[in-house]
């Protein structure tokens, strides 16, 4: 009893999804380029139910190259309607259309000028009269044996999002990379899939002074840039040596004055280094190996072009090295 009982819901939820899929129209196209086009983020609001599956839609949308945030709407009038701009699109959803909440915050956000887009069942409702487009989410019966539960149509909401996510991400030309990118406390072997290029530090997070420089410098520009080391290069970016937060203390047990030295005499000579071209397995092979936490990466001519730090490959916590 219990099976076929389950069948019949999946089978109602399954018919509620051909029926919005039937009616997906041009309003579908124009949402998607609002929300493409948009100069800022993508709000999401909704209460009850439809504010748990707006949640989701969020996440989804965030870690697929749409920025977007979810707004209660109860806070939202008491003081978080200030998270909102006016360049903000608003993705309004209620499956009946008449939440009162959600229709009070819609009267401040069309004055502030947003542009609002509905999802809803009730196309006649005061939800979809108050906004610029209305996706239609109705569905034939909820799975619910008395109709009150939202079931077929929390589905539906929830598949109407997952399509707007996955038709933005092609419009994006969003890539596998990119997705890890979003994910950097995913799966380990996803992680490691990617090139040391995609994941190392660039620019002006490389902790980095010329040779020449005092190590007491050297070691001030250690400590702000807070990963455990700081590398030696010459006028040409070439990498000469590195400083780690082992050697300063080091330093300070043997008494030495870091004052008065320049950084060739404190630095490691032609530390350990990588290119930027091969996995982040293989730069985790190399770390392992050396049993250090810190890689420089350079390309031609040992000219420095950013540092790898264990916690760009692993996060915070993950990582023993193999002795």
């Amino acid at each position: 009893m219990s099976i076929e009982e389950a069948r019949k819901v999946l089978e109602i939820e399954e018919q509620g999804l051909a029926a919005v899929r039937s009616r997906i129209g041009e309003e579908f196209n124009e949402a998607v380029e609002i929300i493409f086009t948009c100069p800022s983020r993508l709000v999401i609001t909704g209460i009850g139910k439809s504010g748990l599956v707006g949640q989701k839609i969020s996440a989804t949308l965030n870690s697929t190259g749409t920025p977007s945030f979810f707004l209660h709407p109860v806070e939202a009038m008491h003081g978080d309607l200030g998270m909102v701009a006016s360049s903000d699109v608003v993705l309004a959803i209620s499956y009946s259309g008449e939440s009162t909440e959600l229709n009070a915050l819609l009267i401040s956000l069309k004055k502030r000028g947003n542009t609002i887009i509905a999802m809803t069942g009730g196309k006649t409702s005061a939800l979809a009269r108050a906004c610029d487009i209305v996706l239609d989410i109705h569905v034939p019966k909820e799975a619910c044996p008395l109709g009150l539960a939202p079931t077929a149509s929390t589905t539906a909401t929830l598949a109407m999002g997952d399509a707007l996510a996955v038709v933005l991400l092609n419009r994006k030309q969003f890539r596998a990379t990119d997705f890890r990118k979003n994910h950097p406390g995913g799966s380990l072997g996803e992680r490691l899939k990617v090139n040391v290029s995609e994941v190392m530090q660039q620019g002006d997070s490389i902790p980095c002074v010329l040779a020449g420089t005092l190590a007491i410098d050297a070691v001030t520009v250690l400590n702000s840039k807070n990963l455990g080391a700081v590398l030696i290069i010459d006028q040409k970016n070439k990498l000469l040596g590195i400083i780690t937060d082992g050697d300063v203390r080091r330093a300070v047990a043997e008494s030495r004055d870091i004052t008065t030295i320049s950084v060739e005499n404190f630095m490691t000579a032609d530390p350990v280094s990588s290119e930027a071209n091969i996995q982040a397995v293989d730069a985790l092979s190399i770390l392992q190996q050396h049993e250090i936490t810190i890689l420089p990466i350079v390309g031609e001519d040992k000219k420095l072009v950013g540092i790898l730090h264990l916690h760009n490959l692993l996060g915070k916590g993950e990582f023993r090295l193999l002795v």
